[in-house]
C-alpha cells in the first residue's frame, strides 16, 4: 500500500474514533445528569418525610399520658408507630435488679438507671427512671429516693436498643451496658414477662433524692433541603458543562476542503499533523 493509502486511513480513522469517544462521554455525562436529578429528588423527598415524622413525634410528647400498650399488641410496636407515645404505668418497682447504662447528658457523664416495675398482673416494664453521676453509681448512695411501694410512672415509650452503643458493645457479663437492650437485660437480670420497650421516666415522675428524669433528648437533623440543592447544583454545573463542550458545534458551519493528491504542498500535508482532510472553521 502507497504513503498516501496509509495516511489517508489513518486520517479517517482517527475522527471515528474521535466521535466514538465523544458520544460515550456524552452517554456518560447524561447518565450522571439524570442521577444527579434523581438524588435531589430523594432528598426533597426525604426532607417531606421527616418534616411528618417530626410533627407525629411533637403530637406524641405533648399529648396527654396514656396506658401503655396491652400485653396483646406488644408483638406490633414499632418504632415508626410508637416511638415517643406518652404514657403511664402502675406498678412496684424491683430496686434490686436495677442496671445502670452508661450515659453522658447535659448534666454530665454518668449513668441511666434503669429499673423494672412489677405490675399488677405481674408483668414487667423497664423503666428510666433517670440519670445518676458517677458518685451515685452505688445504690447506697441514693436509697432515700427508692419507693417502696406502688407507684405510677409516666413518660415516653422509647424502643429497645439491641447490641451497644457507638463502636460499643454491651458486656453483660461484666454487667457493662452501653445501650438500653431490654431483651440482653432482662435476660441478665433473670426477668420474665418484660415489655420489649422502655419508658423513659418525665420529671413528674421523681421523688427527692431519685435519678433525674425528664432529660430524654429528641432531635432529628433535617438537612435534606441543603443536599438536594447541592445535587440540583451539581447536576446543572454537569449540565453547562456538557453545552459548552458539545453544543458549541450547533453555532458553527464547517467548511471541508480535500488537498489535491498532485498539489505542491501533498508531500508535506502527507506527513505533517494535518495530513488529509482539512475542516476549516467559517
Amino acid at each position: 500500500m502507497s504513503d498516501t493509502g496509509t495516511v489517508t486511513n489513518e486520517a479517517m480513522g482517527a475522527p471515528r474514533k474521535a466521535a466514538r469517544l465523544s458520544l460515550w462521554l456524552t452517554v456518560l455525562s447524561l447518565t450522571a445528569f439524570a442521577l444527579l436529578i434523581a438524588l435531589g429528588v430523594w432528598q426533597i423527598e426525604r426532607r417531606a418525610w421527616k418534616l411528618a415524622l417530626i410533627d407525629r413525634v411533637e403530637q406524641r410528647v405533648h399529648a396527654p399520658a396514656q396506658p401503655i400498650p396491652a400485653p396483646a399488641a406488644w408483638p406490633t410496636i414499632t418504632a415508626a408507630s410508637d416511638e415517643y407515645r406518652h404514657v403511664s404505668v402502675r406498678g412496684r418497682f424491683l430496686h434490686d435488679r436495677e442496671t445502670l447504662v452508661q450515659a453522658v447528658t447535659e448534666e454530665g457523664p454518668g449513668y441511666w438507671v434503669l429499673t423494672p416495675l412489677q405490675r399488677a398482673d405481674g408483668m414487667l416494664v423497664l423503666v428510666n427512671r433517670g440519670f445518676v453521676p458517677t458518685e451515685r453509681r452505688d445504690a447506697s448512695t441514693r436509697q432515700a429516693g427508692n419507693p417502696e411501694g406502688p407507684v405510677e410512672i409516666t413518660g415516653l415509650l422509647r424502643i429497645t436498643e439491641p447490641k451497644g452503643g457507638f463502636l460499643r458493645n454491651n458486656v453483660p457479663q461484666h454487667n457493662r451496658w452501653y445501650s438500653r437492650d431490654v431483651a440482653a437485660i432482662a435476660a441478665a437480670r433473670g426477668l420474665q414477662e418484660v415489655a420489649p420497650f422502655f419508658v423513659d421516666a418525665d420529671v413528674g415522675s421523681q421523688s427527692a433524692g431519685a435519678p433525674i428524669g425528664g432529660l430524654t433528648v429528641i432531635r432529628f437533623p433535617n438537612n435534606h433541603l441543603i443536599y438536594a440543592l447541592t445535587w440540583f447544583a451539581l447536576a446543572f454545573m454537569l449540565a453547562g458543562k456538557l453545552f459548552v463542550t458539545f453544543g458549541g458545534g450547533l453555532f458553527r458551519h464547517g467548511r471541508f476542503v480535500h488537498e489535491p493528491a498532485g498539489g505542491p504542498d501533498t508531500a508535506a500535508r502527507r506527513t505533517g499533523s494535518d495530513a488529509g482532510t482539512i475542516v476549516e472553521q467559517a
